[in-house]
């Protein structure tokens, strides 16, 4: 897969802060980078390990290291497949700190304009040595200057079997590959991994102001925008933007982050003027916001206290005062029934790899059956919760047929009195259709990935 290695080295960001002060010659920017590695393999999610381990770091290295461990990450299959040819018995023997730590190395070495070859192996024998021994640092230095002599030679491993080729050119685990050649094909999987493996943009939602204010605004404060994929009025930022709450626009509540992906159930869910809606798994609230455009007031809950904060933050920003917040289980919903529920599920999430790239290295494939036992249950608890002649919006960021068509088709092989009811025409653009339910690929929308259906509760 070219397209997911053509950037090559990057030019941005500087030398991951030339400035030392972590101690032994090594710069605080990458001993956060390793420290977010052993994160990973602690079981943490990679975006709240890098906002605590970056959080005393400045603007320019914060980027830094983001475009270096999540650099790595989308790059990791193939990065294995340099280092395991210089290796002595191949980079699985090593211990999985000292191969993070390689695995760095060769990031920077590769892919980072920024960082001087010197700088990248010096840097990374330091931190093995301190972290493994004088033997670690030995070893991390032979590999690594014996990367840096055949940088322009390297060669990938060609398997004979195409799926296997796929895995190291992608950088997916197999697994998960194989689900996707079976399902749409070899060029069609081919396309997904290169998508997931390119960094999503920020886009803009308006709000409170109509599209052409907020661009004139993003305009006059140094920021380029371009119009996003298949959601209208939303934004992408072009440019780099260093910290959104030093934008105006942004700290007068006149705009929040959302992918066109997620914008599209919101707009699929088409809800009526005047509605009153409960958004039972609501956190970090992007689909709730949406939601307040038209609905009378937003029921927004969701299980962990810490993420509803943040949909608390949201409202408070956007000054909604039709958005109530509160912490609740949706398998136990504490609502009155009401006009519509969005349910967007917990879920593996295999429609934004591109977003977190940690996510396809820790998956399982007995997650998926874990998840739609889950969502299951939610789906139907939620379907307790809406009116006769009210509305459901099932939805995901998943592309897996477990946790979408399947969870519907047997939900309405159960429940007679539902059906599915897709919004009017022109809710949505056609594109994104299948015989009436939401589906946005990444592969052929240019967006995170994201599945939807709307149902109708038949009134009795």
């Amino acid at each position: 897969m070219r397209g997911a290695d053509q950037d090559h080295r990057s030019p941005g960001g500087g030398d991951g802060g030339v400035a030392v002060h972590g101690g032994g010659g090594i710069t605080d920017a990458r001993v956060a980078a390793a420290e977010i590695c052993t994160d990973l393999r602690g079981g943490e999610l990679l975006d709240p390990s890098f906002d605590r381990r970056t959080a005393r770091l400045d603007a320019r290295d914060r980027r830094w290291v983001r475009e270096l461990v999540y650099g790595m990450l989308r790059r990791r299959a193939r990065i294995d497949a340099y280092l395991d040819q210089r290796v002595r018995g191949g980079s699985v023997r090593l211990d999985a700190d000292l191969h993070d730590l390689l695995r760095l190395g060769a990031a920077q070495l590769l892919h980072m304009q920024s960082v001087p070859a010197y700088a990248a192996i010096a840097q990374t024998v330091e931190l093995a040595k301190r972290r493994h021994g004088l033997g670690a640092s030995k070893l991390a230095n032979a590999v690594l200057r014996r990367l840096d002599r055949e940088r322009d030679s390297l060669t990938l491993p060609v398997p004979s079997d195409p799926i296997d080729n796929l895995v190291i050119e992608g950088s997916h685990p197999r697994w998960l590959v194989a689900r996707w050649v079976a399902r749409w094909g070899i060029d069609e999987a081919h396309r997904l991994l290169d998508a997931n493996n390119h960094e999503a943009p920020l886009v803009a939602r308006p709000y409170h102001v109509v599209r052409e204010q907020l661009e004139a605004m993003l305009e006059s404060a140094g920021i380029h925008v371009s119009e996003a994929p298949l959601a209208r009025d939303s934004i992408v930022l072009s440019s780099s933007v260093s910290s959104f709450t030093e934008l105006g626009p942004f700290r007068q509540g006149l705009f929040h982050l959302q992918d066109p992906a997620s914008t599209l159930v919101t707009q699929y869910a088409c809800v009526p003027t005047g509605a009153v809606v409960a958004d039972l798994c609501a956190a970090p609230g992007g689909k709730s916001v949406e939601l307040s455009r038209n609905a009378s007031s937003v029921f927004a809950s969701d299980l962990s206290f810490a993420r509803v904060q943040r949909v608390v933050e949201n409202a408070k920003r956007l000054e909604i005062d039709s958005l109530y917040v509160y912490v609740a289980d949706a398998r136990f919903p504490a609502i009155k029934p009401v006009d519509l529920v969005l349910v967007d599920v917990p879920c593996t999430g295999t429609g934004t790899f591109r977003r977190h790239p940690d996510a396809r290295w820790r998956l399982k494939i007995s997650d998926i059956a874990v998840m739609a036992a889950q969502q299951r249950s939610i789906l139907r608890s939620a379907a307790s919760v809406v009116k006769p002649g009210g509305l459901l919006v099932y939805s995901t960021c998943s592309l897996e047929p477990e946790e979408n068509d399947e969870q519907i088709d047997y939900f309405l092989a159960n429940n007679s009195g539902w059906r599915v009811d897709p919004p009017p025409e022109g809710a949505v653009p056609a594109a994104v259709l299948d015989n009436g339910r939401l589906r946005v690929l990444p592969q052929l929308h240019g967006t995170d990935g994201a599945f939807a259906a709307r149902l109708r509760r038949v009134a009795a």
